[in-house]
């Protein structure tokens, strides 16, 4: 029998990667805290919870400006540095995740579900075409990409409900529903599956859409979903 996806820890103390420690706290909508004394952080600016009055908060420019300003994508971050702690925590219930990048590695994350990222993380997107007109009327999404560029570094996620892991195997495939994916390896491939479902009442029909996901790699699964509409 397949191994079922795994349930992604929900708290954590005193985790030391990629120049900070941090820790993730709280049941229903948790509070991630960040020592930035070493390191940067950049995050989205309407996710600050508190921070100590020794940080500084400026913005971050991001890769790819023009790209980013046609596509109606952010063009700056905000970007906390200590000495000090600062933490974050969005409107919403759900379940922080951390994902440790060793410099050269990368992970693609559904848009809207970014939190925070250490500054040695790269941070650029793309758009995927397809997917999001079979579900919302729209000629597709963007999905943001990450990547250890100077060194190790961590990124922060914040999926709704709780989350889970599941490690796909070489050519091993799991079927998710277009709204319950927050994450995967860049190695794992994502193809969309359309089944046509007919009643014979009358002829009556309707589509049943999946994202396939083949490994080798990671996928994280949401068991929440709400959807933010795309910038198109």
């Amino acid at each position: 029998m397949p191994s079922l996806p795994e349930l992604m820890p929900t708290e954590v103390s005193d985790e030391t990667f990629g120049g900070v420690t941090y820790h993730v706290a709280g049941e229903l909508v948790p509070v991630l805290s960040v020592d930035v004394t070493n390191m940067p952080v950049y995050f989205e600016h309407h996710i600050l919870l508190w921070k100590n009055t020794s940080i500084t908060i400026g913005l971050k420019s991001l890769k790819g400006a023009l790209k980013r300003m046609i596509a109606g994508m952010q063009i700056f971050v905000t970007e906390a540095s200590g000495p000090g702690i600062i933490a974050f925590s969005r409107d919403g219930p759900g379940h922080i995740v951390p994902i440790h990048l060793r410099r050269g590695e990368e992970i693609q994350v559904r848009e809207h579900q970014f939190l925070a990222a250490t500054a040695s993380v790269d941070y650029t997107f793309e758009r995927v075409r397809g997917l999001g007109t079979m579900l919302f009327g729209q000629s597709g999404f963007f999905i943001d990409r990450f990547r250890g560029e100077t060194g190790d570094g961590i990124v922060w996620l914040h999926g709704y409900g709780n989350v889970f892991e599941k490690v796909l195997a070489p050519g091993e495939t799991i079927d998710i529903e277009p709204g319950g994916w927050l994450f995967k390896d860049a190695s794992v491939k994502m193809d969309t599956r359309i089944d046509r479902l007919s009643s014979g009442f009358f002829g009556a029909a309707m589509n049943f859409v999946v994202n396939r996901f083949t490994g080798p790699g990671r996928v994280g699964i949401q068991s929440m979903y709400l959807h933010m509409p795309s910038e198109e």
